[in-house]
């Protein structure tokens, strides 16, 4: 057993003996890509989101050195043609590029890499001589040319060079030197012979450069277009149903906190890293700052351009921001718009995208929690004012202290103003989910909600669980509460909400152009009221 070749199953064995999640349809997405044109695949999803156990199960699964059968005979991959075609055929070079990151300061990192996987390749075939001043890419044609082995390439953490390069300026930029390294092993055309297939997983998709990719015969799979591999990016709504029920966990929690992620097709996928962590702790809570992205994201998000800030602040109160993710050039040093910083934030787990209409989003509670911790660190005391607040504004409005809740909003409206200008009820709307963010922890959040004959501006329905009324806000501007609360009536918006909950709370905020004053009116609408 190596330590770069040859390293067998142990690794996957700990994976299968811990709580498993069956992923192994991955296997048969690259059985299909082996012995082609398109055998160099490079997956990338944020952390936490099962890189690295991607890696381990294929390496267990291709390596010839082990018998890894009952590893897999109960998994999906058993039952798929390509099963026993590929099973435990050939020698495998696992690469974690994580483990090299800490010894960049001394430079040359690139030339120790190589001279340790060349020493290491060559115990295992010791009938193979190096030649004299050989690259590693020389060497393992050689080998091929000597004993018909092909090769499988996983490389784990690709990007941790480029990463830590791109974020710590003080260590010497070894980023040129390792994309040629890459270049040199994977682009080429001979070098084809020596792989059956090359897998490389990490954080950021390939690079661009100016005269397109420098490996650009990588076929990608990544957080903002995972294709055909969307199903195994994260834990699926019915994955995490099971999961629920194995453990006597409340699946709406689990929900609430780690889902909301669209990848791809994919409409619910959770983060798994979370939810085993909530399963073997038992109760959910944040888990998200054991990713390490913190430093780097509230740098990002207080970057000056045009727009960032407002957006943020818009996806804080449940919002969807149009982004262009074409622009950013996939380095963390290179990032020169907002597009750019929304992008990053995509790709490190901060953000969901949604190809179908452009758009990103804050998925869940976890990620809202940090995201607001960002924006703390970055001081923008409108914002912290406001979120703090929205504590006692949702128990103002529980208790049915209409002035309270006036005289609240209006402090939200002032804070906010020089990010969000009133100009109609949906300007309002964004205020309002703001100042309201506290109460996502209990409730669900409905902008433009359809019900009755039209639609309410915000409705909160609790959630599972959760003994509280529903809320109905209607808003006015430049008109006045009776209006609102007539609308919410005449258009009979309570009866569709009441087919969610109990009783429902109809609040009716209207906002004076003129004076420049909020108004609340509050009222119980009960399920046996007539409306």
């Amino acid at each position: 057993m190596g330590i770069y070749i040859n390293k067998g199953n142990t690794a996957f064995r700990r994976s299968r003996n811990s709580e498993y999640v069956d992923k192994s349809g991955l296997i048969a997405v690259v059985n299909q890509t082996l012995f082609t044109e398109r055998c160099f695949t490079c997956v990338t999803r944020c952390r936490r989101f099962g890189k690295s156990m991607a890696a381990k199960m294929l390496a267990a699964y291709y390596d010839h050195s082990c018998d890894s059968r009952s590893l897999f005979s109960d998994l999906k991959i058993a039952s798929d043609p390509t099963f026993e075609e590929h099973l435990n055929k050939y020698p495998v070079i696992y690469l974690d590029l994580s483990s090299f990151t800490r010894e960049l300061h001394k430079g040359k990192v690139v030339e120790r890499m190589e001279k340790e996987l060349i020493a290491d390749i060559r115990a295992a075939y010791t009938s193979v001589p190096v030649p004299r001043g050989a690259s590693l890419m020389k060497y393992l044609l050689r080998i091929h040319a000597a004993t018909g082995d092909t090769f499988i390439f996983i490389i784990d953490e690709w990007d941790a060079i480029l990463r830590e390069c791109a974020q710590n300026p003080k260590l010497p930029n070894q980023t040129d030197e390792y994309v040629n390294w890459l270049r040199s092993m994977f682009k080429d055309v001979l070098g084809m012979e020596a792989f059956a297939g090359v897998y490389i997983t990490g954080i950021l998709p390939i690079k661009k450069y100016d005269t397109q990719s420098a490996l650009n015969n990588f076929i990608e799979y990544s957080m903002v277009s995972p294709r055909k591999m969307a199903p195994f990016f994260g834990f699926t709504k019915e994955e995490v149903i099971d999961l629920a029920g194995k453990h006597q966990m409340d699946f709406e929690d689990l929900g609430k906190w780690y889902d909301g992620y669209r990848i791809g097709d994919e409409p619910s996928m959770f983060n798994p890293n979370s939810v085993m962590q909530a399963i073997d702790s038992g109760r959910c809570e944040s888990f998200w700052s054991a990713t390490g992205a913190f430093d780097s994201v509230a740098t990002y998000i207080n970057m000056n351009y045009e727009g960032l800030r407002d957006d943020i602040v818009s996806m804080l109160a449940g919002e969807r921001c149009v982004v262009d993710t074409t622009s950013f050039q996939n380095d963390l040093s290179d990032v020169r718009n907002k597009d750019d910083v929304l992008t990053v934030l995509i790709h490190l787990g901060y953000l969901s995208y949604d190809w179908r209409d452009g758009t990103c989003y804050i998925p869940n509670r976890e990620v809202a929690g940090e995201m607001v911790n960002a924006v703390k660190a970055n001081k923008w005391k409108e914002v912290v004012n406001a979120l703090q607040q929205s504590r006692m504004l949702l128990d103002a409005t529980l208790r049915g202290d209409a002035g309270l809740v006036a005289r609240m909003v209006q402090e939200a409206h002032i804070a906010n103003a020089s990010l969000i200008k009133y100009s109609d009820e949906n300007s309002m709307s964004c205020v309002l989910a703001i100042a309201y963010y506290y109460a996502h922890g209990d409730y669900i959040f409905h902008r433009e909600f359809q019900t009755g004959t039209g639609f309410a501006d915000l409705v909160m329905i609790p959630r599972k669980n959760v003994s509280k009324p529903a809320i109905i806000v209607e808003l006015k501007y430049n008109d006045t509460t009776g209006t609102a609360i007539d609308q919410i009536h005449q258009r009979q918006y309570p009866q569709k909400v009441a087919e969610y909950t109990g009783d429902i709370l109809l609040v009716a905020i209207s906002y004076d152009k003129k004076t420049k004053e909020h108004q609340c009116y509050i009222e119980t609408y009960g399920k046996t009221d007539e409306s």
